[in-house]
């Protein structure tokens, strides 16, 4: 920013608590601020440190129907290939001046590929994942290692891996990008790499070479390398998510503990190598509500996007409320009051950047007015 685009310096109320008198001689210091690129503290703390958070972000919801049928319109008129790289539609805040972005440090789009479509290789330092709430028939090579995408797979791609899609199916997919992409862009920290312009496997195993090494449950290989940053893991299968929450809701009927509350049972997507979250700036969880269910109210520092995997019920954001259904979308930004309710099961896939505050020392959690 040059001095002569600089913005000018809040003069502050005669009345104004702890700020200085308003003269021509406070007004030419000010100037003198301008002219140097400088900005007092006193006139700007009530925005800089306020008591709580106040995100520009705003809660938001996407109905899924409307973005499938505009992703099917762009399946017909935007081609897939270098320079554009992919069909994905992002989710833009209205709180955040038009860019596309879901809130300040995560990206979510629905991501459409026709039939026997490719998606060209690349790379970037950002981390992503897709979620599929319906469809399969694409396969995602990640470094090389085709991964099946089905109905209800958590599948992640790593920062700096290679990567393409490649539609074996007679039929069009869609799925939700998540990814990093507003932290990593406003921290500065983005390199792209360009890789093959077709994907180099077109092979479909039904279990990656990364499943096959990593996917058993309490166990994990030997002769390969410790703790990594991002799981190794390429797919956390629905089969075993499913099982994991009937078992939760299960339990509680025979009166052992292991839901977050009753009739809500939740888990998280974990790195076997570290028994923390899947990625270094992206926390993921499904959750399974049984019907009539109405949560408790969480605040949280940062933020998140839920989508509703199956059934129908409302989420509640401040004093905001949606109904929704398979498929939609809701942006919570930091610190605003969220509360489920279902009307029928409602499963919902959850993702958030909250390690990024975690490792910051800057996390909080409130429930129902309770710190913890």
């Amino acid at each position: 920013m040059s001095a002569s685009t600089a913005s000018p310096v809040r003069l502050t109320a005669l009345d104004a608590p702890g700020q200085p008198t308003p003269s021509p001689e406070l007004e030419d210091l000010y100037r003198g601020f301008e002219r140097e690129l400088l900005v007092p503290l006193w006139t700007e703390i009530g925005d800089l440190m306020p008591a709580s958070p106040r995100p520009q972000a705003v809660a938001h919801r996407w109905r899924w129907a409307g973005l499938v049928e505009l992703a099917r319109r762009s399946g017909a008129l935007v081609p897939v290939g270098r320079g554009g790289e992919r069909r994905a539609i992002a989710l833009a805040n209205p709180g955040l001046g038009g860019a596309p972005f879901a809130t300040p440090t995560l990206w979510a789009a629905i991501q459409y590929l026709n039939p026997r479509e490719d998606a060209p290789v690349h790379r970037h330092t950002q981390h992503a994942f897709r979620f599929v709430v319906e469809g399969e028939g694409v396969w995602t090579v990640v470094d090389g290692d085709p991964v099946a995408m089905r109905r209800g797979d958590f599948l992640l791609t790593p920062g700096w891996s290679f990567h393409g899609h490649h539609n074996q199916a007679e039929v069009p997919m869609a799925w939700l990008d998540g990814l990093d992409i507003p932290f990593v862009h406003y921290t500065g920290s983005t390199f792209f790499e360009f890789g093959p312009e077709e994907v180099n496997d077109r092979s479909t195993p039904a279990r990656s070479r990364a499943e096959r090494l990593w996917s058993h449950p309490g166990l994990r290989p030997v002769a390969l390398p410790g703790s990594r940053p991002s799981s190794p893991i390429a797919a956390y299968r629905w089969e075993h998510t499913d099982a994991a929450l009937a078992d939760q809701l299960a339990l509680e009927v025979e009166g052992h503990p292991g839901v977050v509350e009753p009739g809500h049972a939740a888990v998280r997507y974990t790195n076997p190598t570290t028994g923390g979250d899947v990625m270094p700036t992206i926390r993921a969880e499904m959750h399974r509500l049984r019907p009539g269910v109405r949560t408790a109210t969480r605040r949280e520092v940062g933020s998140a996007v839920w989508q509703v995997f199956d059934g129908a019920g409302r989420v509640r954001v401040g004093e905001q409320e949606w109904a929704v259904e398979r498929g939609d979308l809701v942006v919570v930004p930091s610190w605003a009051p969220l509360t489920l309710t279902a009307d029928t099961r409602l499963d919902l896939f959850r993702f958030a950047d909250t390690p990024i505050f975690e490792r910051l020392y800057a996390d909080r959690v409130q429930l129902e007015g309770a710190p913890r």
